[in-house]
Formats: structure tokens, C-alpha cells, sequence
């Protein structure tokens, strides 16, 4: 919720780096609430939230802000992306083995997030890039989990600088490595995300009983259909990892495998998770940048 005496988030070029320059958690939350920006608490060295209703909860509400630093001095900052706090942010994931710097770096080559206002390091040394809302537009977040990139918009939420987190046994902080010097502009997430993954040709499946190029999806169907209790998860993993592999679409693949799962008793919360997983494993493109915390000049061209 918004203080009703102060409902327009106050942002300038210079805000991050001076609340992430506070001397401890709780003052940079209260000064984020003083500039209008809504803020809510995690646990401390993590990213769970420690309010019922998770980023729902944020305030700007000075005192309500105080009284949760009050009673938890060193939770760590949730800050609400979208409307509600006037940013979004595309958050480049480092993972062993795979990062998105890449990506991103082919994204901004091609003027999609080139007009960010702040660049925040991650204690993973991944990147947070903060661009400005467009006031009544709404941008959904989003995830491109084959190019390691994450869109935090309407329905998300990040951790704010200062904050930590605790990553191999050691606590590190989201930093502020650059600041704009260049006009800002929101950034367009639709069509950065069909640069990242773009769509494939819609194809229609082939009759029951004919073979697609590559696989055979009716069999692959009549296999998770006749599994017993016991492997039914793992056939249908199985199953769409392989359509996957040879291209058919999220919704080819839940045309076929959808009602043969159904059938085989699992249920449709299930199936759709499973299938998901499928798609994010299946289709991950292949190692990146190296792992592991970048110095600030590192991963990114400033």
C-alpha cells in the first residue's frame, strides 16, 4: 500500500546509490518509504519474505516500515517492481556454468535495454538493470530461462540495495555500479523477450498414428499413457524432453502428452509443471560466461 500523503514513488538519477550508501538495512528501508517508495522485509541473508502476503505488503508508511526493521534489524530490503514502485528491472541470472550476460550484452547490441538508470551488481555476480515504468502501461514479469534472463515487472519483486545474501557461505551485496549519465527509457519487455526466445512457427500435430519429423509423438503419448503409478512423472518428463528436442511447441506438446498424462492419473497441476520443466531443461542453451561474482567493470560494457 501507498501512504495516501505521498503516492507518486520519488526516483532521481542519483536515489539508488545514496539509500544504498545508508549505514544499515533499516535506515536505507526508511529512507526508500520517506521517498514514497514502497518496501517490504526479507529474511535476513535471503530473499523470502517475511510479511504474510509477501511483496502485497509493501508500504511506504514510515512508521510501519520502521516498526518492521525495529523488530528485524538486518532483513534485507524487498522492493516491488511495476506500477506500484515506477521500476522495472531485468535481472541477467549467473548459474554454474551458464550466465546471461551474453544475452543481454546481444539485447543491448540491438538497442532492447540499451536506456537503463541503474546497474546493480548481485551478490551472485548476475546484474539487475533498472529502467522507468510507463505510467498506465502494464508489463508483466516474465522469465527467459534459455538465455538466463528474468523480467521483474507487474507481479514481481527484487532485493534492494543495500541488502545481502548469503551465497557459498559468505555474505555479499547487491551493489550500485553505475548510475545514468544517458536520458532513460522504459524498456520494451514484450519485444525483448521475443528477441531472447523467439516464437516458434505454430505447427498443427500430425493425425494419431503418423510420424513427426524426428519422433514419433503418438507413441511417445501411448508410453506415458500405459506407465504405471510409480514413473508416471518421469515419463512425461521423458516424453516432452524429447518433443522438445525436436521442436514442437509448448501447446504441441500438451495437445499430445495433456490427456495421455490425464489419462495415466496425473494430475493437471502436475502436468503442467512437469511439461514446464521439460521446456526449461530441454531447450537451455549451451554454457555462457564463466560463474561466479563479476568485478563491476566485468559482464557488462558501461
Amino acid at each position: 500500500m501507498l501512504d495516501p500523503n505521498n503516492p507518486i514513488p520519488t526516483w532521481s538519477a542519483s536515489t539508488m546509490q545514496r539509500v544504498a550508501d545508508e549505514p544499515t538495512l533499516a535506515a536505507a528501508a526508511l529512507r526508500y518509504a520517506n521517498l514514497g517508495i514502497p518496501v517490504f522485509p526479507c529474511v535476513p541473508g535471503g530473499k523470502q519474505p517475511l510479511t504474510p502476503n509477501g511483496f502485497h505488503d509493501a508500504t511506504s508508511v514510515a512508521r510501519v516500515v520502521h516498526a518492521w526493521w525495529q523488530r528485524t534489524p538486518d532483513a534485507n530490503i524487498g522492493l516491488p517492481t511495476g506500477a506500484t514502485t515506477g521500476v522495472l528491472v531485468v535481472d541477467v541470472d549467473v548459474h554454474p556454468g551458464a550466465s546471461g550476460f551474453d544475452a543481454f550484452e546481444r539485447a543491448r547490441s540491438q538497442g532492447f535495454a540499451n536506456d537503463w538508470a541503474w546497474l546493480v551488481r548481485t551478490p551472485s555476480g548476475g546484474l539487475h538493470a533498472y529502467y522507468p515504468t510507463v505510467r498506465g502501461q502494464e508489463q508483466r514479469s516474465w522469465q527467459a530461462p534459455s538465455a538466463h534472463i528474468d523480467f521483474r515487472g507487474d507481479g514481481g519483486y527484487v532485493i534492494a540495495p543495500p541488502s545481502r545474501v548469503t551465497v557459498e557461505d559468505a555474505q555479499r551485496s547487491y551493489d550500485v555500479i553505475a548510475v545514468a549519465t544517458h536520458p532513460v527509457k522504459p524498456v520494451d519487455a514484450l519485444a525483448l523477450r521475443r528477441f531472447l526466445e523467439p516464437p516458434r512457427p505454430a505447427r498443427t500435430p500430425p493425425p494419431p498414428g503418423m510420424p513427426a519429423k524426428g519422433c514419433r509423438p503418438d507413441a511417445l503419448a501411448r508410453t506415458v499413457t500405459l506407465t504405471p503409478q510409480g514413473g508416471r512423472n518421469r515419463t512425461l518428463f521423458w516424453a516432452s524432453c524429447r518433443m522438445v528436442e525436436n521442436g514442437l511447441s509448448h501447446a504441441e506438446v500438451m495437445g499430445w502428452l495433456g490427456p495421455a498424462a490425464q489419462y495415466a492419473g496425473l494430475p493437471d497441476r502436475e502436468i503442467e509443471t512437469t511439461v514446464d520443466s521439460a521446456f526449461r531443461i530441454a531447450s537451455r542453451l549451451g554454457p555462457g560466461s564463466r560463474p561466479g561474482p563479476t568485478p563491476a567493470s566485468e559482464g557488462i560494457h558501461l
